[in-house]
């Protein structure tokens, strides 16, 4: 039985969708599956469980991986967090514990990252101790690098506390930011080559305005995204000229330029606190979520917004349309779907005021695909954003939610939950990296791999070998330009790369 604020959903979908059909515009229906598969039960368990995940990202075996960021069991009673693996089905196996000593420490608050090399990257802290880690699909946890991020033997303007998750940039080279620390203390970008070599970048609060906030503003907790002009892209929470956060370039060599301030008007109607990543659309333009701000009837809910590379900005929806934000409120994650959507979270609103799942179009069109009611998960806007929704290459997404879990409300562990949500969507193959010269390797994931029999980069074949069913490792051929990645499978399925890869 749908309760009022879902039936009120419907008809308010229903009645855009008509409209839209009126004008022509196709709008395909898809059905939706959404399965809990795993409750994280925190670190005095047997075995010892994490809690609080970071979120997910697919390895080259075909598994998912993540960190937690407390729980397990570190020895001497530290309950840190962990590193863990999970079958698509919801068979989890925790790899390896995070713990004082050895290195890496505790404070993991970014998901992994998977490298070209096949292994994962992320960032862990403790106090003023900031440092980059890598693990590799066994579960082998180490330190990248002689002293990490930030250690007393740091210069002071060394960046901390870094939570965002970090990206491997076209040149090989890890990038990422911190929200504390630098010349100012206000965060920092940074770059790390996988052998640990460490260069600043650029320290927010270069420039402050009459008013005192720093332009460019501070405290990122959104990762960088590179767009297909090689230059990368991201957002601060605050600050910037009109105090509401910022959108930002920077290139990989670090030339630094804000090229959005929100809260350019009274009242934020354009949103405030971007909170998550920029996705880059199929158009070239960047897409984005706002924590807060925007028009929404009902609250300040936060806005769905696209943005061009040169900093012109349109919002597109404001969240809390309907009545008790049934549509959700406060998004924290935004990702680019197959099918040419976008699919998020909400950390509130809702049928239940748990957070949501959503579909919302290109031009602005949402449509709630579930609402969190506890034993499923509940999404808190008091952790971190991160990978919280990914899109497998079997093309269902698989997520986390921060709490709630099978035996919610009643118990005192349910710290989180693993996802997943069909939509009915084909498989598809992503590549690693996304860009690469002539010659260069690259690896290429899927489902079904084994078998194939071609590989092609915009058309130009490829030598290539299937290490496993998930995996292909090949190079970039002569003569391919920048295009769609396409591998023919045994069953003579075609499968395409969910991304354009660029050959500079």
């Amino acid at each position: 039985m749908q309760n009022l604020r879902q039936q009120n959903a419907i008809r308010v979908v229903a009645v855009l969708a008509l409209t839209l059909a009126l004008a022509g515009v196709a709008i395909p229906m898809q059905a939706q599956t959404f399965t809990s598969l795993h409750s994280f039960g925190g670190g005095q368990g047997t075995p010892p469980d994490g809690s609080y995940p970071n979120g997910l990202v697919q390895g080259t075996n075909g598994y998912l991986y993540g960190t937690t960021q407390f729980g397990g069991n570190g020895g001497n009673g530290n309950y840190y967090g962990t590193v863990f693996k999970i079958s698509t089905a919801g068979t989890e196996t925790i790899l390896d514990n995070f713990d004082v000593s050895p290195a890496p420490c505790c404070g993991n608050y970014a998901a992994l990252a998977l490298a070209s090399n096949g292994d994962f990257y992320g960032t862990a802290y403790q106090n003023t101790e900031a440092e980059v880690f890598k693990v590799n699909a066994s579960g082998t946890l180490t330190s990248v690098g002689d002293s990490g991020l930030c250690n007393k033997a740091d210069p002071p303007v060394c960046g901390i506390d870094p939570n965002t998750t970090l990206v491997q940039a076209s040149n090989g080279d890890l990038y990422g930011a911190t929200n504390e620390g630098g010349a100012y203390n206000l965060g920092t970008i940074f770059r790390m080559t996988l052998g640990g070599a460490f260069t600043i970048l650029h320290s927010f609060c270069e420039t402050k305005n009459v008013g005192g906030d720093c332009v460019d503003g501070y405290a990122p907790f959104t990762a960088l995204v590179q767009g297909t002009n090689g230059i990368l892209y991201g957002a601060t929470h605050t600050n910037g000229a009109y105090g509401g956060g910022t959108i930002f370039s920077i290139t990989m060599t670090g030339d630094f330029t804000t090229l959005y301030s929100f809260c350019s008007v009274s009242g934020c109607p354009d949103g405030e606190n971007p909170y998550t990543a920029l996705v880059q659309g199929a158009n070239g333009n960047f897409y984005g979520v706002t924590g807060v701000g925007g028009t929404g009837t009902y609250g300040s809910g936060g806005t769905f917004f696209t943005i061009t590379p040169s900093g012109a900005l349109t919002t597109l929806y404001s969240f809390c349309k309907l009545e008790n934000c049934a549509d959700g409120n406060y998004p924290i994650t935004l990702i680019l779907g197959t099918d040419g959507n976008f699919y998020g979270m909400t950390a509130a609103g809702g049928a239940n005021n748990y957070g949501t799942i959503f579909q919302i179009t290109p031009g602005g069109l949402l449509t709630t695909e579930h609402s969190f009611a506890g034993t499923d998960g509940v999404v808190s806007e008091d952790f971190q954003p991160g990978a919280w929704l990914i899109q497998d290459t079997s093309g269902t997404f698989y997520g986390v939610t921060s709490e709630g879990g099978a035996d919610w409300p009643s118990c005192s562990t349910c710290n989180g939950t693993v996802f997943s949500l069909s939509m009915g969507l084909s498989p598809f193959v992503k590549t690693l990296p996304l860009s690469g010269k002539i010659g260069s390797a690259v690896k290429i994931l899927g489902t079904g791999l084994k078998g194939a029999t071609s590989v092609t980069f915009n058309g130009v074949p490829a030598t290539f070998k299937v290490p496993s069913s998930s995996e292909i490792t090949t190079k970039v051929p002569a003569g391919a330009t920048s295009g769609e990645v396409k591998v023919v499978t045994s069953t003579g399925t075609t499968l395409t790369s969910n991304v354009i890869f660029s050959v500079p």
